[in-house]
Formats: structure tokens, sequence, C-alpha cells
């Protein structure tokens, strides 16, 4: 038995295989180009993504089924004849439309959007920007008017090119704010609000089934946004089961099973995944926009050049030393949903040197996803240790501080590539091949007297602080 995942990720694609046993072969990671061509704006070309999916398929040669894993909220337009995309991906973290939204948020738009898509208004999701191409692109206008505009998030180019249908799942497209989170159909009305046609995007269906032939007779059995496919591999399937994944951001996702629906904006509800010919299970979601990017991001500013550095640290925690760093570089997402806010160190003095502020910069991470946590167990209690991965997971300083901020015991998987193998998995499972969950890892204690209420009183002040430099900034 060999199941193929491939994880098409924000920096890369990789190619992993599955075994019966449940362990996974690495078998090809390729990584493609970033493009910054203004402030906010973040794109990718989809013609290189396809060519590494398709390089990846070509390494699992011989698989009895394929998952793939898609970035989520990344997006594009394509021609339906040919097949070639009319403007570059436009990436989840791109905020090109946050005038668009802030101004559907002024016209008090905003609780229609959250009572049918369970979303804020937050250039984060598809919606906006896929209505902003309509608006900029000429080419993506033209090929509207002929009935020959495709829009879709990058899975649904993927599965369109690769295997002629033209579908996304349900668990994606639960992430773009066109689709009602409680019939998991699109939505008219939102499709009209963000100026999407919506015979333009793609059928929507399970996350796991009969999706589809790949060349050289490969199966499609798995497609799905890679959070929820780590949240699968992570083995949570029952009510307040959690999971924390460190990638370019922090990912906070725990299964609900119904659809839980918050009063007010903070975790967000989700569809965790369909299988096919089963009723839709239902999440919760938040995130922390800059965890590793914000950790690069000072390597590159030459705060440290090795990670051992920042493994450990000989001094009390810094934001018990009064110094705090909120990591809102790309803005502030779960609870707070302010994408104007930016990244800042508080409190520094003199004496202050690099490695306060890395301790500080870790500490950010941490404290922001414990907000997360705060805001997702008002909604859902948690059953269970945290189950964290990605390579954050791997400081132990980070897990330490991380585990004494939550008052609860985390699990640091000793699997790497969860999103492949929650993706396996579910592949596996559509085509009727027994595949065994694994679920090992290290369990870090919360350290007794942490001061964890102390700590967040003094970071939520931080985080006011930010919010009020960016509120009168943006004059």
């Amino acid at each position: 038995m060999r199941i193929l995942a491939i994880d098409q990720g924000t920096t890369s694609t990789r190619a992993l295989t599955m075994g019966a046993d449940g362990r996974l072969t690495p078998l090809v990671q390729i990584e493609h180009r970033q493009h910054y061509p203004a402030p906010g704006h973040v794109e990718h070309d989809a013609l290189e993504l396809l060519a590494n999916v398709a390089r990846c398929l070509e390494a699992g040669a011989g698989a009895d089924v394929v998952g793939l894993a898609n970035q989520g909220e990344s997006c594009l337009a394509w021609d339906a004849d040919d097949g070639m995309p009319v403007g570059p991906v436009i990436v989840w973290q791109d905020d090109r439309t946050a005038g668009e939204t802030a101004a559907l948020a002024a016209e008090g738009i905003g609780p229609e959007v959250m009572a049918r898509a369970g979303l804020p208004l937050d250039p984060y999701f598809s919606a906006s920007k896929l209505g902003w191409i309509l608006r900029a692109n000429p080419r993506a206008r033209a090929l509207a008017d002929r009935g020959r505009l495709r829009l879709g998030t990058t899975d649904a180019y993927f599965r369109d090119r690769l295997t002629g249908r033209f579908e996304t799942d349900v668990a994606t497209a639960s992430r773009t704010s066109l689709m009602n989170l409680a019939t998991g159909a699109w939505d008219p009305e939102l499709c009209r609000i963000f100026g999407v046609p919506i015979d333009a995007l793609p059928a929507i269906g399970p996350t796991s089934g009969r999706l589809g032939d790949l060349a050289g007779g490969l199966a499609l059995g798995a497609s799905i946004v890679d959070q929820q496919a780590a949240l699968y591999g992570h083995g949570c399937r029952g009510p307040g089961e959690a999971k924390i994944t460190f990638g370019t951001g922090a990912f906070v996702q725990c299964v609900t099973g119904a659809l839980c629906r918050p009063e007010k904006p903070g975790p967000l509800p989700t569809v965790a995944w369909r299988r096919d010919g089963e009723p839709m299970t239902y999440a919760l979601d938040g995130g922390v926009y800059a965890a590793a990017a914000a950790v690069n991001w000072a390597r590159d500013l030459g705060l440290f050049a090795d990670t051992a550095e920042i493994d450990r640290f000989e001094t009390a925690p810094a934001i018990d030393r009064g110094i705090a760093f909120v990591p809102a570089l790309a803005g502030l997402g779960c609870p707070h949903w302010s994408r104007t806010a930016r990244g800042s160190w508080l409190g520094l003095a003199l004496a202050d040197g690099a490695a306060d502020l890395m301790q500080a910069l870790l500490e950010g991470i941490a404290l922001r996803t414990a907000e997360v946590l705060r805001s997702m167990a008002a909604e859902q209690p948690f059953e269970g240790p945290l189950s964290v991965d990605g390579g954050l997971s791997r400081n132990p300083y980070f897990t330490g501080f991380l585990a004494a901020m939550a008052e609860r015991p985390v699990t640091v998987s000793d699997e790497p590539e969860l999103t492949a193998a929650g993706l396996a998995q579910m592949a596996g499972e559509a085509a009727g091949l027994a595949v065994e969950a694994r679920r090992e890892g290290t369990v870090v204690e919360p350290a007794a007297g942490s001061a964890a209420g102390v700590r967040a009183r003094r970071f939520a002040a931080a985080v006011r602080a930010v919010e009020a430099f960016a509120a009168e900034t943006a004059v």
C-alpha cells in the first residue's frame, strides 16, 4: 500500500508517501518564488505552482491514491477554454482589499456576511480578492462577459487542470466567505455583496471520495485546505479536540462536530471535513498571521543566526521584565481582526539587546496564540492536551511558555508533517485502505506559578497600544 500526499503550501510544494504503518517518507520538496509587487501585495505564479504539483505527481507514480492539500484562501482567475491564468495567485497573506472590506463594514454589511459565511469582513478571505480581480483585470471581465471565466482557490485550478473537473471541497469553500456555512453551497447574496459571478465558481464537493483521475492512472481521493488536513492528522476527531500548527502563521483549530456560531467575531466557525455521503463536521478556527514569518524576519534583521541561540534564555521571561512584542507584522487576526495594526516591541531600555528582543518575540507569538485559545475555549471547552506541530514547536523555550500561558499540557508531535499525515489518512480511507493513525509526541506540562493572568493583562495592554497607534496613523 502506498498513499501519495501532496502539500501545496505557501512557500513550497511537498510530496510524501505513507505506508500501512502510518509512517511518512518524504519524496521531494520544491520551493516557489514569492512576489511582493506593492506594499501589502503577496503573489504566486499559478503555472509555477501547477508545474510543481505535477512534479510531485511524477515523483509519486505508482501510488494507490493521492491526497492534495491547498493553501486555503489563496485564489486566482483563469480561462475556461485553455486553462491559462489571467493574473497571479493572490496569496492569503495579501491585504490589497483592506479598503474594500473596510468600506463594506462602514456600510453595515458585516453582520450579514457573518450570518451567512460565519466570517468577518477581512481581506484574508478569498471573496474580496476574487471581486477585486473582476474590478481590476480587464481580461477577467472580458472572459466573464463571454462565459469563459473561472474563479477559485488554488485547489480548484489544480483540479481543473489535472482531473478535468472544475471542483473544490466544502472545507476550502468555507474559507472563501462566499459559501453559506449552514448549507454548504455558494450563497447568491454573498456573491452579490463581493461582486463575484456565481456561475464562474467551481462545484462544491466532499473533502474525500472519488474526486477524479490524475495522470499516470493515479486517483484523487482527498482534497482539502491544509489546516483541516493537519487537524485530521493530529488525530482530532471529537468535540473539544484541538491542534495548533506553527508555520508561516499560527493556526488553531478545534473540532465542534455541530456548527458553533460565536455571537461576535472571534474564533471562526468553519467546515472541518465532509466524507462523501456523510454530513459536514464543523470546527472553530483562529489564526495568528505571523509566527515563523516573524522569526524569519528577525533573523534577516540579524537578531540571531542559528535557532540554537533562541532555544533557551538565561533571563526571566521578557514579559515579566516589562518587555513585550506584538507580532502584528501582517495585522492582528483572531480575536481582534485588525489588519491595520502592525508589529511592535514595547518597554525597551538601553540595556536590552538582541536576546531580549528575541525572547519577547517568541513570547509574543505564544501570547497571541493564548489569546486565540481563550476566545475559542469560551465557545467550545477543550478536551485533552493541545496538540502542536510546525517549526516553532521544536523550540523548548517557546513550547514551555505556550503551555504556561495555555494553562494546560501541550503535546509536541513527533511527526513534523501533520498536514501530509492527515491528507494521506483521508485519501487512504476514501480508497478503502486500512491506515494506522499515529499520535506520538512529547508532553510539555505547564510550569507551576506561571502568572498567566498577569502576563495576559500586560500583553493585552501592549495590543491596545498597537491598535491605538494604528488608528492614529491611519488618518
